[in-house]
Order: structure tokens, then C-alpha cells, then sequence
């Protein structure tokens, strides 16, 4: 019985986060990234335990719980979410609530942990509450966070990690609040997010399939132009010969080659999803492995000047930079 209690603080968000992992249809997420992600959760609840420390010793204790810890708290969670967007580790709606959540798990199993320490007695019902309640909550609001952040970017909407970060203050503070019971509010927590995010697996999942579809003739298309010879007569080769006023010849001519590798690289990033949708998980080849070595030399020769001016015919948006992630790591 003494085992069963911190279990059940423990194993509901564990097992939430391996049911989302489970039922992402493209496998966009290795676990070697979950589990990272869940460690850089642990890693800012530590934060947030000195923090919370430090502030209490001047404000009074359910003040400071219902207002200060949810904002301290959710900022350092959304910190790590910044970071994967920003260095192109998330690329769609799925990955974002999947590593959302995995960052609330990683917090909520040192808060839980450490509760453990203070009070090894406690009943049955305050476990089932941190649970089911405390620990879900952590995840979810997290999630909500990351899914209207990458939400916001794709919109080109101006401060992005606004809106996510007020309404996961907000869920956080209510539930701390306690408006109902401890159990009631523990309850709505269990019931809300794994429908909330149902809906975010089905969105994204129709919005990868659409992403994929349009990408894929696209990128095709544009490979199919500078195979042919015909590239000249695009738009795309009228942009290249423009060019030549600004760069040296060799230069255009690399960034020709850089044009061609990167469609090539995307197709195969698309075709690795298409596969894993299907139930094959493909490894990425010695000839890829090539082309990323061959990219990476056209990068620098082409300076980022040139990257710059070839921007506009890459359609860099972040899924683009994601999916090269992707099949690169």
C-alpha cells in the first residue's frame, strides 16, 4: 500500500504520454527525443523549486499559489518549448502537444517526487489527486501552450507565445484555485485533456496529410524543371538569372545545386512520413547521409547572403526546416 500511493502521483502522466507517443500515426517524434524533453522538464521544475522557494518567505502561501507559482512555473516550462521551435524541433501540432506534455511530465514527476519527500504519509486521496489532477494538469497546460505557440506562427501572428502562455497561466491558477473540490477539479482535468487533446491529434493529422500531399507535388514539380533543362523558362530560373547581377557566376551555379539537393532532400523527408504512416519506419541511407554533406558544403559556399536571396524559391516555412531535422538526426 505505501508503493501504491506515489505510484498512482506517478504512472497517470506516464502513461498519458505514452498513449499520445503511441498514437501519433507518422512516428514524427523518436523517444530519445520524448525522453530528452521530459529530462529538460525535471531540469526547470529544479528552477522552479528554488524560485518558489526563495518568493514564499514573502508572500503569503495561497496567494502565492493561486497567482505567482502558476506564472513562474508555466514560463519555465514554455522556456524549453521556445527553444525546440526556435532551433526547428517541432514541426506540426502533433509534436507540439506530444513534447508539451512531455515537458509538464517531466515537471510534475520532480514536484511529485519531492512531495513524497515531505509528506511519505500522505492518504490515499491528496495521490490521487497529484495524480490525475496536479501532474495531467502540468502536461496539459504545457501542451496547450506549444499548440497555440506554433499555431500563432504559422499564422505569421505577431507575439506568438503570448496567448499560449496567458491561457496555460490561466488553467493552471484556476486549478490550483480549487473552485470546486480537489477531487471534482481533478476529475474535469481527466476527463478535458484527453479530449482536448484528441481534437489536436485530428487537426494535425489532417493538416500533415494536406502538408504532404501539396509539398510533395510541389517539390516534384520543382525537381522535375531542374532535371528537364527547362528551369530557365520557370519563374524560378528567371529569379536565378536575375541573380547574376548580384553574385558571381560560380555562385548562382552553386546555389542552383543547393536549389536541387534541398528539393531532393525534402521529397525523401516527405516519403520517410508517407511510410511511417503506413507502418514502415525507414532508415535513412549512406546517399542521403551524402546529400546533407553535400548541402551543408553548398551552404557554405553560397554564404548566407546567397541562402537568403534562394529563400524565396525554398518556401523555408518551419515544417521545411523541420522535416530536414527529421531526416538528418
Amino acid at each position: 500500500m505505501q508503493l501504491a500511493r506515489p505510484l498512482l502521483g506517478l504512472a497517470p502522466v506516464l502513461f498519458f504520454l505514452a498513449a499520445l507517443v503511441l498514437l501519433d500515426s507518422y512516428k514524427l517524434l523518436r523517444l530519445r527525443v520524448v525522453v530528452a524533453v521530459v529530462a529538460s522538464g525535471m531540469l526547470v521544475a529544479g528552477a522552479a523549486y528554488w524560485l518558489n522557494g526563495a518568493l514564499l518567505a514573502h508572500i503569503e502561501f495561497t496567494t502565492y499559489t493561486r497567482y505567482v507559482a502558476p506564472l513562474i512555473e508555466e514560463l519555465l516550462k514554455a522556456a524549453v518549448i521556445v527553444a525546440l521551435i526556435r532551433a526547428h524541433r517541432i514541426g506540426f501540432l502533433v509534436d507540439a502537444a506530444i513534447l508539451g506534455f512531455a515537458v509538464g511530465t517531466g515537471f510534475s514527476i520532480v514536484e511529485n517526487v519531492d512531495y513524497l519527500a515531505l509528506a511519505p504519509q500522505a492518504g490515499l486521496g491528496i495521490w490521487l489527486v497529484r495524480g490525475f489532477g496536479t501532474a495531467i494538469m502540468h502536461g496539459s497546460a504545457t501542451a496547450v501552450f506549444a499548440v497555440l505557440a506554433l499555431s500563432f506562427m504559422e499564422r505569421k501572428r505577431r507575439a506568438p507565445y503570448l496567448a499560449g502562455f496567458a491561457i496555460a497561466a490561466v488553467l493552471h491558477s484556476a486549478f490550483n484555485h480549487f473552485f470546486l473540490s480537489p477531487l471534482a477539479s481533478t476529475l474535469g482535468i481527466a476527463l478535458l485533456a484527453p479530449l482536448l487533446l484528441n481534437v489536436v491529434f485530428a487537426r494535425s493529422e489532417a493538416a500533415v496529410g494536406d502538408w504532404l500531399g501539396r509539398g510533395f507535388d510541389a517539390d516534384a514539380e520543382m525537381l522535375e524543371l531542374i532535371n528537364s533543362g527547362r528551369l530557365s523558362d520557370s519563374p524560378v530560373g528567371r529569379y536565378l538569372h536575375a541573380l547574376k547581377d548580384r553574385f558571381q557566376g560560380l555562385v548562382v551555379a552553386d546555389l542552383l545545386a543547393y536549389l536541387r539537393v534541398y528539393t531532393e532532400l525534402a521529397l525523401r523527408a516527405k516519403g520517410v512520413l508517407m511510410m511511417r504512416d503506413s507502418g514502415f519506419d525507414t532508415p535513412v541511407d549512406e546517399a542521403t547521409k551524402e546529400k546533407f554533406a553535400e548541402l551543408r558544403y553548398l551552404e557554405k559556399s553560397v554564404g548566407r547572403t546567397g541562402l537568403l536571396a534562394i529563400q524565396p524559391m525554398l518556401h523555408m516555412s518551419h515544417k521545411d526546416l523541420w522535416q530536414l531535422y527529421m531526416l538528418g538526426k
